[in-house]
């Protein structure tokens, strides 16, 4: 289908429904559930930073995390097209890859909402950003974990490191690949 059939399609769509592609996202989004146990963040004390610039742990999250979620969304494209004679293979696989993804997804939006709670920005513009009616939907232990981990944060003595927290200092200390600095 070309472009413009696609969106002539599209367009009789919304006459048909009243809703757009843009709408009917939105639907979907404020109909998510929030997350276990969510919650707000306050600002760490002792916590000095730059609001005129996005720290480099928080740009190495997002290269990161969109590197795993597209190959897991690579591999979602590739079972559907290899077993569509095998349909019990093709939904498990292509599932496996999409739900992997999506965890992916949701715990970035989750860090970068915990960091942005953290530096105070207002509940409202939060909202809107997240495209959400609740500022802590995505906020969960493993995004606050993550971000501790990415900010550098210690663990409490004698206690173990958590999975994300381990996971999040790593990919602080590999730091940001030079091509999407320099951009």
């Amino acid at each position: 289908m070309t472009s413009h059939a696609r969106k002539n399609a599209a367009r009789r769509q919304q006459n048909l429904t009243g809703m757009n592609r843009r709408a009917a996202l939105q639907a979907i989004r404020d109909t998510l559930p929030p997350a276990p146990q969510s919650r707000s963040v306050a600002r760490p004390t002792g916590s000095q930073a730059d609001p005129d610039v996005v720290p480099a742990e928080l740009i190495a999250l997002v290269q990161d995390f969109t590197r795993w979620g597209r190959r897991h969304l690579d591999d979602a494209v590739s079972v559907a097209r290899r077993n569509v004679e095998r349909p019990g293979d093709w939904h498990r696989l292509v599932l496996y890859a999409l739900t992997d993804a999506l965890a992916y997804n949701f715990l970035m939006v989750g860090t970068l909402a915990c960091y942005l709670q953290e530096q105070g920005i207002d509940a409202e513009l939060l909202c809107r950003h997240l495209q959400s009616p609740d500022a802590d939907r995505f906020i969960t232990q493993e995004a606050l974990e993550l971000l501790a981990g990415l900010r550098g944060r210690t663990v409490a003595e004698g206690q173990l490191e958590p999975t994300w927290h381990f996971i999040g200092r790593q990919i602080a200390e590999a730091g940001v690949e030079r091509d999407v600095m320099s951009e």
